[in-house]
């Protein structure tokens, strides 16, 4: 089965949400920013997931994120909101509002809060969001980052929502960073569309059958990463895949010294020269001064050595 015929497919940002100063959404940078990467090549915005602090987000202001970047005409086909909350009936209306404005596939955390519930327990709830919503346009990507969550999402599991609803449950974003848990997937699953969350693990997935990927540090070489999706196919000694493919591990390398989410704001007030950028919502916080100027320094150096 061809990439191409699973969905999603491609490469989607895990898309950070700038803040103003009162520590809302900016909603016209957020805009501009998602425009960025479509224009850099995604083929789509994962928006409110764990990179874009979703989980700091009350529902009216997630609600109204999407819709802002929805009535600025990037189409809802391109959008991957998130919507799984540990409250089932938000869920449902965080759905059913994504729905509303065009929005057809949801990335869904399972409900996380409690701990040691069994996997009957979880579908219950996913089963419940489908029966509640009644809509034949919904399509669910299921969520895996269990060192978040503290929910994994089983093999068994997928199997049986997929049983019972073979038009809904349509993929999977594993975050885990187990790359065979993530082939099983995609032997397991025919037509199922597994996407990694781990941008390193994007070239070896697409050439064991993989979607694509939703990955964090998209919002820093978006175009790397969709050179190695439209060009996967060629050997390792193809010199701009491998170029390409070394830009992105040295990029997740980077982000990953510190903070994640922290640092790739960093990095974006940097290309932009909106210090604004670096805002984060409480509990999550700004580089300390020392540690920002370790990492913009390493990024000076990284992009002298790949230049």
């Amino acid at each position: 089965m061809s990439t191409s015929s699973l969905h999603p497919h491609g490469v989607f940002s895990a898309a950070l949400t700038p803040l103003d100063a009162e520590l809302a959404p900016d909603h016209a940078r957020f805009v501009a920013h998602c425009r960025y990467l479509l224009s850099e090549g995604c083929d789509g915005i994962a928006l409110l997931g764990t990179t874009g602090e979703a989980n700091s987000f009350s529902a009216a202001e997630r609600t109204a994120l999407l819709e802002a970047v929805v009535q600025d005409g990037i189409a809802p086909s391109r959008l991957l909101p998130g919507t799984g909350v540990a409250a089932l009936s938000e869920t449902v209306a965080l759905t059913r509002h994504a729905l509303s404005v065009g929005v057809d596939t949801v990335v869904m955390l399972p409900p996380f809060y409690y701990k040691g519930v069994t996997d009957d327990g979880i579908y219950a709830s996913y089963s419940e969001v489908v029966q509640r919503l009644g809509d034949a346009r919904l399509k669910i990507v299921l969520y895996h980052i269990p060192q978040m969550s503290m929910q994994p999402i089983s093999h068994a599991l997928i199997e049986r929502l997929r049983v019972a609803y073979p038009t809904t449950f349509v993929g999977i974003k594993d975050s885990s960073g187990d790359f065979a848990n993530m082939t099983a997937m995609v032997d397991r699953f025919p037509g199922f569309a597994v996407l990694t969350g781990a941008d390193p693990l994007l070239l070896p997935l697409l050439r064991k059958g993989g979607a694509g990927c939703i990955t964090a540090t998209s919002n820093l070489v978006a175009r790397d990463l969709a050179h190695v999706y439209r060009h996967f196919g060629k050997g390792d000694d193809d010199a701009e895949l491998a170029a390409a493919q070394a830009r992105i591990v040295k990029a997740r390398e980077l982000v990953s010294r510190f903070s994640q989410m922290a640092s790739l704001k960093a990095l974006v007030a940097q290309r932009t020269g909106h210090a604004g950028w670096q805002r984060l919502r409480p509990p999550l916080e700004s580089l300390p001064a020392s540690y920002l100027k370790e990492l913009l320094a390493s990024a000076g150096a990284n992009a002298a050595a790949v230049a």
